[in-house]
């Protein structure tokens, strides 16, 4: 059996926040594992709302899971030991090798020092959080080849530098080939790339092997001259610029990135609205039904936009009472409601679905002040906020067909079903249940009419798929493959 040589460990450290890098790593997954390479992901610490839970129903960051995905490999928690879930702006719930060990306000955190926040557990005190992820890198190391290491936002806080688990004290101990991305979109690369360079230690300098130049718009050659003078200032090669693409789909880490989405109703098509919560989470729920050509999804708690709609989601929440709270405020509530009245479909996933039914509890005020709020009575259940976790990978039976999905969720609701239905209007705790083609195709079959042009469905597994090629395609065009393996191999 032919045996690939063995890589060094690469980390895509950033100078800054959303310059590309879990996108690159996604990309580097997919190429390694295309060249007959076995790789794997690996974040030491991710803080996004959005979650995955692993086959053994562990939860770990989304963009790690999407990775995993990319190189062909089921996601595990090693890939991402660390998980910071904001609860507020100044609290986070910490889950650590997928499991949830308690709230801590920001500042203790980082300083390692300090108390729980509304947490009976004090383990979180306790616990050498350096070890654990260097435990968890070493455990992941010796299964894969190469390793894909994300950092997280910029390299060059020295601020935080004493307490940096995931950027360059991480590459030292996996005695990683650091690769140092640049997003050229927002303006000051040469500044921010040559920055991020020289505030490192003469030691974590050294291990700085590669330039990325990401997101690059117009004619590359217009770049020759700054990616030799980047080149000259640095002392370290550029080994890609990247261009900006629009027409590759790939999952994404954050709501941040909401904005770009649509926010009202469209003619032609079945309209599909999703409440904007303010805590929504999990929003990757519905990225299929932005895909399928059937359909228009589009974002909003806008009363009149709501009662436009043919289907209405209401998405996961990390704040289940405030965002309910919110929809009552605001008026979004009694819009669904109306809009359901009406003729519209209603169907809540986790926390959406916890606020369809009858009312929701929280005897323990594990979500805050609020002890219990009636819900919107779509539903004939009941939910008590619990400090307890699912986490689970689910399969059920759906219209015939066996169906995959996850559940990450607090609280209990009193049915026992996966799926609850009630006069057009249907609840879930599985994440992940639109990506199956038979629910998709039950939510859409009232709308006959309106999609007979477009009535194929859309198989997102082989969609997936030709984007996590398309993405491998565009970076392999644009990187110096040939060099990074150098690299890789200790011959830079």
């Amino acid at each position: 059996m032919h045996i690939m040589k063995r890589l060094h460990p690469i980390m895509l450290a950033g100078t800054g926040s959303d310059v590309g890098k879990s996108i690159l790593a996604t990309a580097l997954c997919r190429i390694f594992l295309q060249d007959g390479y076995t790789p794997a992901p690996f974040k030491a610490q991710n803080m996004a709302l959005n979650s995955y839970a692993t086959p053994e129903g562990l939860e770990i960051g989304r963009a790690q899971a999407v990775q995993a995905e990319a190189a062909g490999i089921p996601c595990h928690t090693d890939m991402n030991p660390l998980l910071l879930k904001p609860q507020s702006d100044h609290t986070s719930q910490v889950v650590l090798n997928g499991i949830p060990i308690g709230n801590r306000d920001a500042y203790d955190f980082w300083r390692r020092e300090g108390k729980t926040v509304n947490s009976q557990q004090s383990t979180v005190n306790d616990i050498d959080f350096p070890q654990e992820v260097h435990a968890a890198f070493d455990r992941l190391n010796a299964r894969y080849n190469p390793i894909v290491m994300e950092g997280a936002g910029s390299i060059s806080e020295i601020n935080l530098r004493d307490h940096d688990l995931v950027n360059m004290p991480m590459a030292r101990h996996a005695n990683a080939d650091v690769v140092l991305v640049g997003d050229i979109d927002r303006g000051g690369v040469f500044a921010s790339v040559y920055g991020s360079i020289a505030l490192q230690t003469p030691e974590d300098r050294k291990r700085i092997k590669g330039i990325i130049i990401n997101k690059f718009r117009g004619d590359l050659r217009l770049f020759e001259d700054g990616r030799k003078m980047l080149e000259d200032l640095c002392g370290v090669p550029v080994l890609g610029v990247v261009p900006y693409y629009k027409d590759i789909h790939i999952e994404e880490e954050d709501s941040v990135d909401l904005a770009m989405k649509s926010f009202t109703a469209e003619k032609g098509r079945v309209n599909i609205a999703v409440v904007l919560l303010r805590h929504l989470s999990n929003f990757t729920d519905f990225n299929v039904l932005e895909r399928d050509p059937r359909v228009h999804l589009f974002y909003t708690n806008n009363t009149d936009d709501l009662l436009k709609s043919d289907i209405i989601l209401i998405p996961g929440s990390k704040s289940t009472l405030s965002d309910l709270y919110e929809l009552r405020r605001n008026g979004a509530a009694q819009a669904i409601i109306r809009a359901h009245r009406e003729g519209a479909t209603v169907m809540g996933i986790c926390g959406g679905y916890q606020m369809m039914g009858m009312e929701v509890c929280d005897p323990q005020h594990f979500e805050g002040d609020m002890e219990r709020l009636p819900g919107l009575r779509l539903l004939p259940v009941t939910t008590t906020i619990t400090p307890e976790k699912t986490t689970r990978q689910v399969t059920f039976q759906f219209d015939g067909h066996d169906c995959q999905g996850y559940e990450i969720h607090q609280g209990v609701s009193s049915a026992q079903t996966p799926i609850v239905e009630a006069d057009r209007c249907m609840g879930t705790y599985i994440h992940g249940i639109l990506d199956n083609a038979p629910v998709i195709d039950y939510l859409l079959a009232p709308f006959a009419e309106k999609i007979k042009q477009r009535s194929q469905s859309f198989d997102y597994h082989t969609f997936k798929e030709q984007q996590y090629n398309l993405l491998a395609d565009h970076v392999r065009q644009h990187l110096d493959m040939d060099k990074l393996y150098q690299i890789l191999q200790g011959n830079d």
